[in-house]
């Protein structure tokens, strides 16, 4: 898609114009940022200007006059909220925060439950009817979603197969490679109501738009005093792949699961793909979907209801994929996978353990992981992220609420093991870059350390 050629730059017309009336820090006492006369002149009553624009792209232009006249209804939209919110500093002087316990409020917005309910709990699938790859599951939540809600469009680098022949280019828009770009006409569709569905080629590439995913939507609901919901899912590969250099393969999970303001989601099957796309899709609130390449391929048994297209997954809900008693383990994405095979290793020697799929990085399911290391007395966490401030650490550490460490230290029968990726950026060659990550040999000798140490230390006793 041409986003600017001679003819639109033409009829580029007029732009959103602000003027600061008064400083950017509430620190700077001068109390005018232009004189007197100027403010008069071109702002009137202290009023902002809100003019009409149009989007470039004529895709954009024709999906927008189906909603209240385009992009006048947008403006029109932003000028009262503007009137709302006052200027940014002084929104701590209006009757929407006028007490110590508001400062905890308003994070998210009201409900998930906007067009269809989600699953209330987490649901075991005693039959699979058939199987599916995770790159397919992905493909039919949009598909899906898109279908019941015309709010829904996507835009990104390396769109979805298939759906651009359905919806065409007004709902499923091609990008150039510019993310700090299209991720903030993204949030600003979000502003006015859509739901736009952000696609990067690579997270790694999403940190050019970091500064819109972080101040712009996921602190937009709490600025607004919850007047404002941001429904925007951010999707994409994540983590690791294969030689492709430390640029291309850092892990984000705990970079976003720190901020408030997101829901963090991290799928491993095909049925955690499904459901949890679909229930982000629906979502009131900015979502990073963390994907992971090597999975996309991969083939995983799905039920008759997860393939249900009212089908979705709880937010902030882990899966025991695997029951035990000796020893929990915690892990998400692929590492999932990886506890299961070593867990299968730790049976042949007697260990039983119980495998966690976190599935949500934020909000985390602690109350799941805490009743299970309470009956097992042992916990290993597994992620392939940085090993300082990772997820990993923020299950075992202190932390602003209750985590494992706090609320299950006295069931703990030995110390808990971290396992995450090495301390350094991703090596190039492959055998340095198997290396840098966990693999099944290191959960299996990390079980193992919780549960020889805890039968020696009885056996001293």
């Amino acid at each position: 898609m041409a986003v600017v050629d001679k003819r639109n730059l033409k009829r580029e017309r007029k732009t959103l114009s602000y003027y600061y009336l008064i400083t950017y820090s509430p620190i700077d006492i001068s109390p005018v940022y232009r004189k007197i006369d100027f403010r008069r002149k071109d702002v009137g009553d202290y009023k902002a200007k809100i003019k009409s624009q149009r989007f470039i792209s004529s895709g954009f232009r024709k999906h927008f006059r189906k909603r209240k006249s385009g992009m006048d209804a947008v403006f029109d939209k932003l000028a009262d909220k503007l009137k709302i919110w006052g200027f940014c500093w002084r929104c701590s002087k209006t009757p929407y925060s006028t007490g110590p316990t508001v400062i905890m409020g308003e994070v998210f917005g009201d409900s998930m439950q906007r067009l269809r309910p989600i699953a209330s709990g987490i649901r075991h699938y005693s039959s699979a009817t058939k199987k599916m790859t995770v790159r397919d599951a992905l493909n039919s939540a949009l598909d899906e979603e898109m279908a019941a809600d015309s709010d829904v469009f996507i835009m990104g680098e390396e769109i979805t197969k298939g759906l651009l022949d359905k919806y065409g280019p007004e709902r499923v828009v091609d990008t150039p490679i510019t993310e700090a770009g299209f991720t903030g006409i993204g949030v600003g569709a979000a502003y006015h109501g859509l739901k736009p569905i952000v696609e990067f080629m690579t997270f790694n590439f999403a940190m050019q738009a970091i500064d819109h995913i972080i101040n712009s939507a996921a602190k937009t609901n709490y600025m607004s005093a919850g007047q404002i919901n941001v429904p925007i899912v951010f999707r994409g590969p994540n983590g690791p792949a294969a030689g492709v250099g430390a640029q291309h393969s850092q892990c984000y999970g705990a970079w976003y699961g720190a901020i408030p303001g997101l829901k963090v989601l991290v799928p491993y099957s095909s049925e955690d793909s499904r459901g949890l796309l679909k229930a982000a899709i629906r979502d009131p609130d900015p979502v990073v979907f963390l994907e992971n390449e090597m999975l996309y391929g991969e083939s995983f048994p799905v039920s008759t209801e997860a393939l249900d297209s009212s089908f979705s997954l709880p937010i902030g809900k882990a899966k025991i994929e695997r029951e035990g008693k000796d020893v929990t383990i915690t892990a998400f994405s692929k590492m999932v996978g990886y506890a299961l095979k070593a867990a299968e290793i730790l049976e042949k020697e007697g260990i039983n353990a119980e495998v966690i799929n976190l599935r949500s990085i934020r909000p985390l399911d602690r109350a799941t992981i805490n009743a299970s290391v309470r009956k097992t007395n042992r916990l290993v966490t597994v992620e392939e992220g940085f090993p300082q401030h990772g997820v990993g650490a923020e299950i075992c550490s202190l932390a602003e609420h209750a985590t494992v460490v706090e609320d299950s230290f006295s069931y703990l029968d030995a110390p808990v093991e971290r396992i995450a990726g090495a301390d350094v950026p991703t090596p190039y060659a492959a055998n340095l870059e198997r290396l840098a990550f966990p693999q099944i040999e290191d959960v299996v000798r990390a079980a193992k350390r919780t549960c020889y140490r805890s039968a020696a230390m009885a056996a001293n006793a």
